[in-house]
């Protein structure tokens, strides 16, 4: 066993079990890269690098239903900084929102009382970082300040709402999922609820489609898809056709706009928005295992699915080569049918049974490289993906295509020899699929990868209750060298668990019994006994099993022997005070004393004798005496042995004492014999004093019931105070000394158990009852605390102990044992007061200022030659507790992690993203990924003359990932809305989608598909005459001067009078494409205008455009400043950014974005820029200098020419002058 540095001061702290029914949902994995779960009415808290418990958090009443980390989608500094939100609700409808770290609740939220159905943080954090939507049940969504816990709005719906998802591209869209359908809402705000009620769509089952029981015949399930038509329509589907919506699970696909995924147990469908249609579906064969959950990813399209058997599955979308992005070209012959998932990946699955069954999972958000099942049993197993690089000709043989290695790392490609983590998140896992063509996989540098499922860390909770638990003997100044503070808890299925108190972590799991444990007693701190009884036959016959066990060996032996089969049950075992004697006391049968040490019954008593309702050994004892009088002895003859040599040297004389005293301590444990003695009532009341020695057991005194007490059913006995507690919840406190006696009526239930705390003097008194426990002063004879069921507590307690002399250890009916200080109020630890045995990277544990610093070491240290992690060395003048914990946290990172930031050829926009990665920030890693993706390109261009850039860009093997949406190159995004239109248009069912398809053809000069799909009118439909003279219109535009004035004339006529789409398309047929987008932004379309731009404009018109929408972006009433940034560096006006960044205070991430662009020479080199360049400089060097981050600060101000000088003098004035201020 690891040894600990004796920490007699344990924390309070709970050991959780098996969760309830109501925690199914309850989890959540954050960005701060912590995972909580709802176990009962807690919240647990667990480190998914170490899978270590860091946190319970206990304040709710109820089971808990749902948690949701905070998000991370902001700029962090002293005002802000990084720190663990966390919400929780429960079945009651209460939302707490607590600061995990602390242990407290920040504000605790209530509007009905019906368990909350979900709940989301708002991810676009621009205007407030503190806003949470519920939905509360049955048809209410509220917005609420999670900060003040104010409520922003409620609004209710016709339908009773099941659950919801976020636009993760835009944020005022929303879905919700009803009972009958889903309602989309397009006016999302957080300052006002949305007015209108939303667009109602209803799902008509798969199951009733008729393509769904050919599904899984053996025609191949293409041609069956292609028979899934429509699932969603506006009208509401008939009563036979639909039962109740069974769809689990709603969310919108990250990866790519406007789609979305239903979930259904045996089939995923993925939905494309734009024209409500079904574009792929992920089915399971009649033989496959149900789908609980899914979890899309963001960085690539890729489904983390649950299974009902645990196991999680992934799946990733195979690429489409076959489509060619030339204009007016015939369209391949047999072009993509549907989306088609591959699976890449499984883990294994777990032994489902009646109680052991998945609950969730929860995907690492921030890299997206590893999911945590949480079983209902309370385990927590934690994989990750692993991706390893195959060989070139081993293919595999499966349809699926190859997925290939990204060309670059951390936002930047990197040469063969260069160092890498591939393993880092899943987008430097796998390349963009998209795009790998023939002749990409000719160049050498694209590996083919396989991925597989690891597991990292599991957790596993406590077994079912019910337990009995005992604390080890107390420390003492004796044992206080090897003590360890350690809990044997007996369980229902025959095993004894040892649990550490220090850490919390299970030490050994000892299969003893093969019935339930009934009771433990300890013999020294390395030994216990334990006692099983099995379930009573008809004759109310047991059988018995005694235990005797060495915990450093996990061996056990039967202590009764042979004994044990067909008696009356062991009712309980009691120890001596010196460990010498065991009293084992049955339901219907005389008691037994055995000898603990030669495993001897001394007496068994006889027939007549009265059966023990309470026993109790005495704590005093003739030890010291005895000892006294055998050393006398032995003195006395050392003594004579050197009276007859007079010359014996000092040296002699101190081997003889050491001899005696080993001599002694050897005699103690075999020989001497102590005389111990103890009490028991009888079922008459009648107290009876019994006096062991040696073998031999006399009867000594009897004391006459006391009236008002009912039957004794326990003892207590400390010093020169014995106390009785009865059947009718009397207490009975002796005082033997003074000879007085006095009755308490407590009026609870009857007394299950009393116990004495540990420590001299410690007069203390634990009771407990039915409903609950007290602890009692037994010198002023007054109660000290007290807890009950159902009143401050909603949990049962089933056994207590001692476990210091000022803790307590409750075994309780939810199923989890607690350590709580004497005033037993269930309290969360402080993290940072914890003692972990493997420390857990976690940079939001500490303090606001020393996480800042942290993050600014780990970016730049140009001071030095090189690299280092040591902090220890750096002039920062925090005090030494801060920085061990900083070194702490730098040693907790893994060596790949370190190998990269050591790496000097590790770029600055790599190590930025790296950090990003690390702290779980999520407004940094968008930014970073897009500048460092943006500037590298910018220096990728710069030797080609300006005129071949467009050229130039075609050819980038890399373009940026498509879940970047309007930021990607104008080029990609064309492909890819290209792509998606060919699939809408293979999926048509009804004149509507053929409509849709035909518009978009239009808006993206597909002008001859266009006029097919126009053609394709059938005669009786309304539409007809007009479809037709529009595909005349199409064929027949030329380019002459009087019909684009008309055709313009017409447009704006049409736009004017409330037809914006039809007068775009019109404008868009002239090639009138910027008067479109102009039209639209007038008209507040600011997303579609910027769609329209990056597929039919040239770059400078297009840049217009966006520009355009990044002035409305910033402007005061939108605030999507954050967004605005990153359109900005899209467009590659990098001074610009600069000077935004810097205008918004965001001084560390415009000092380094600055030091980037002037290392890829993306600023002109003018007054202007040197200006600007030197205000960033010593505006963020005095942010350091507030971090009390000092090198930093000097080397910034120095940097900052004029602007910095007199901040450089104040700095390197000496320290003394500092300290006064």
């Amino acid at each position: 066993m690891q040894r600990f540095t004796v920490n007699i001061k344990l924390p309070a702290r709970t050991l959780t079990g098996t969760l309830s029914t109501p925690n199914r949902g309850a989890a959540d994995w954050g960005w701060q890269g912590l995972i909580a779960y709802g176990c009962h009415s807690l919240v647990l808290i667990v480190d998914a690098n170490t899978a270590q418990t860091l946190q319970v958090l206990e304040r709710h009443k109820a089971g808990v239903v749902k948690v949701k980390w905070a998000k991370e989608n902001y700029h962090h500094n002293i005002g802000s900084p990084y720190s663990l939100r966390l919400a929780s609700a429960d079945v009651t409808g209460k939302i707490i929102v607590w600061d995990v770290a602390t242990g407290t609740a920040r504000c605790e939220i209530q509007e009905h009382a019906k368990p909350i159905q979900d709940m989301q943080w708002l991810w676009n954090q621009d205007a407030s970082r503190d806003l949470l939507l519920a939905v509360h049940p049955p048809n209410y969504i509220v917005l609420w300040n999670a900060d003040t816990g104010t409520k922003l709005w409620k609004k209710s719906y016709a339908e009773n709402i099941l659950s919801f998802s976020f636009d993760p591209f835009d944020p005022s869209h929303l879905a919700l999922l009803t009972s009958e359908g889903i309602v989309f809402i397009s006016d999302f705000s957080p300052s006002k609820a949305p007015v209108s009620s939303g667009k109602k769509v209803y799902i008509s089952s798969p199951h009733s489609s008729p393509s769904h029981n050919k599904l899984a015949a053996a025609t191949g399930a293409k041609k069956a898809l292609d028979k899934v038509k429509i699932l969603i329509s506006n009208e509401k589907p008939s009563a036979e056709s639909v039962t109740l919506n069974d769809c689990l699970q709603l969310s919108y696909l990250p990866s790519k706009r406007n789609y979305m995924l239903l979930l259904y147990p045996r089939e995923i469908l993925i939905l494309d928005l734009e024209v409500n249609q079904t574009v792929g579906v992920i089915a399971i064969e009649r033989t496959g295992v149900p789908f609980l959950q899914v979890i899309p990813c963001f960085q690539r399209d890729g489904l983390f699915c649950l299974h009902e058997n645990g196991c999680i599955t992934l799946r990733v979308r195979r690429a489409n080569c076959s489509i060619t992005g030339t204009p007016n070209e015939e369209p391949d012959q047999d072009p993509v049918q549907e989306l088609i998932y591959d699976l890449r990946s499984q883990c294994d699955a777990i032994r489902v049974t009646k109680t052991v069954r998945p609950f969730s999972m929860v995907c690492c958000p921030v890299n997206e490289n590893s999911a945590a099942l949480i079983v209902s049993d309370g385990r927590v197993m934690i994989w990750e993906l692993k991706s390893s690089i195959s060989g070139r000709n081993v293919r595999n043989s499966s349809s699926a295509s190859p997925l290939y290695s990204p060309v670059s790392f951390c936002g930047i490609p990197v040469g063969a020899f260069q160092n890498k983590l591939p393993d880092l998140s899943l987008d430097n896992m796998i390349g963009q699929g998209t795009i790998a063509g023939e002749e990409q996989l000719k160049s050498s540098f694209l590996q083919e990868v396989h991925l597989k499922f690891l597991l990292t860390g599991l957790l596993s909770g406590l077994p079912l209750p019910p337990f009995a638990i005992r604390m080890c003997p107390p420390l003492t100044t004796k044992n206080f060298k090897q003590y360890e503070p350690i809990l044997a808890v007996g369980t229902s299925n025959g095993s004894v668990l040892v649990f550490h108190l220090t850490s919390g972590l299970l030490h050994k799991e000892l299969s003893i019994h093969s019935c339930e444990v009934k009771g433990i007693e300890w013999i020294s701190l390395t030994g216990f006994i334990s006692f099983a009884t099995s379930t009573p036959n008809n004759l109310g016959l047991v059988r018995n099993e005694l235990q005797l066990v060495d915990l450093p060996t996990g061996r056990s032996i039967a202590f009764r022997g042979e004994r044990g089969n067909d008696e009356p049950a062991i009712e309980m075992i009691k120890v001596s005070h010196l460990k010498q004697y065991l009293a084992v006391v049955f339901k219907d049968k005389p008691l037994e004393i055995w000898d603990v040490r030669t495993c001897t019954l001394l007496r068994e008593m006889s027939k007549n004798f009265p059966t023990a309702t309470a026993l109790e050994w005495s704590p005093s004892h003739n030890l010291k005496s005895l000892r006294r009088k055998q050393l006398a002895a032995r003195e006395a003859m050392a003594r004579q042995t050197v009276a007859s040599d007079t010359e014996v040297s000092s040296v002699e004389s101190s081997v003889i004492s050491l001899l005696q005293e080993a001599e002694s301590k050897s005699e103690l444990s075999q020989n001497i014999t102590a005389r111990e003695h103890f009490v028991f009532t009888g079922v008459d009341g009648q107290v009876y004093h019994l006096i062991v020695e040696g073998n031999s057991v006399k009867d000594s005194a009897r004391i006459p019931p006391d009236g008002s007490m009912g039957s004794i059913t326990c003892i207590a006995w400390k010093g020169d105070i014995l106390v009785l507690g009865d059947v009718d919840g009397n207490l009975n406190f002796w005082d033997l000394k003074a000879r007085v006696s006095r009755g308490i009526p407590t009026h609870r239930s009857s007394v299950k158990k009393i116990r004495f705390a540990p420590g001299k003097g410690n007069q203390k008194l634990l009771a407990m009852y039915s409903d609950g426990a007290e602890i009692w002063d037994s010198k002023e004879v007054q109660m000290v605390s007290s807890l009950r069921s159902g009143r401050n507590v909603n949990f049962r307690i089933l056994d207590v102990d001692w476990c210091t002399s000022d803790k307590v250890v409750f075994a309780s009916d939810d199923g989890c044992i607690r350590v709580l200080d004497w005033s037993m109020k269930p309290s969360c630890f402080r993290m940072d007061e914890q003692d972990l045995i493997e420390p857990a990277w976690c940079p939001y544990l500490l303090v606001p200022r020393a996480s800042l610093a942290l993050k600014a070491f780990l970016l730049h240290q140009p001071w030095n030659e090189k690299y280092s992690l040591d902090i220890i060395n750096i002039d920062y003048p925090e005090n030494e507790n801060i920085k061990n914990l900083l070194q702490e946290q730098l040693n907790s990172l893994s060596n790949d992690i370190k190998k990269l930031l050591l790496d000097p050829d590790f770029t600055l926009l790599q190590r930025c993203l790296l950090v990003a990665r690390l702290y779980g920030d999520e407004s940094e890693l968008h930014f970073w990924t897009i500048a460092a993706h943006y500037l590298h390109s910018l220096s990728q261009e710069k030797p080609a003359k300006p005129t071949d850039t467009p050229v130039l860009q075609e050819h980038l093997v890399n373009p940026l990932d498509i879940c970047y949406d309007i930021l990607c190159e104008n080029y990609y995004f064309q492909k890819f809305q290209l792509e998606r239109v060919n699939l809408q248009e293979v999926k048509r069912s009804t004149y509507d989608h053929t409509r849709k398809c035909a518009d978009q053809l239009l808006l993206l000069g597909q002008t001859d598909r266009a006029v097919q799909l126009l053609l394709e009118t059938s005669s009786e439909n309304a539409h007809y005459y007009c479809d037709s003279l529009k595909a005349c219109l199409v064929t027949t535009v030329t380019s002459s001067g009087p019909s684009q004035s008309t055709i313009k004339l017409v447009a704006t006529n049409m736009i004017a009078n409330g037809k914006l789409a039809e007068g775009v398309q019109l404008l868009c047929l002239i090639d009138k494409a910027a008067d479109a987008c102009r039209y639209l932004q007038t008209y507040g379309e600011w997303n579609r205008a910027a769609w329209l731009a990056k597929v039919r404009l040239n770059s400078e018109e297009c840049a217009d455009v966006l520009k355009r929408w990044v002035d409305h972006l910033c402007s005061p009433q939108v605030n999507q400043k954050s967004k605005a940034i990153l359109v900005l560096l899209s467009l590659g006006c990098f001074t610009k950014v600069a000077e935004m960044l810097h205008s918004m205070r965001y001084f560390d991430r415009a000092a380094l974005f600055v030091e980037a662009c002037l290392k890829y020479g993306a600023f002109e080199v003018n007054d202007d820029t040197n200006k600007l360049v030197h205000a960033v400089y010593a505006d963020y060097a005095r942010s350091l200098k507030l971090l009390g981050f000092k090198q930093g600060a000097i080397l910034f101000a120095s940097k900052a020419g004029e602007t910095g000088k007199e901040l450089l003098v104040e700095l390197k004035q000496p320290k003394e002058e500092v300290t006064q201020e």
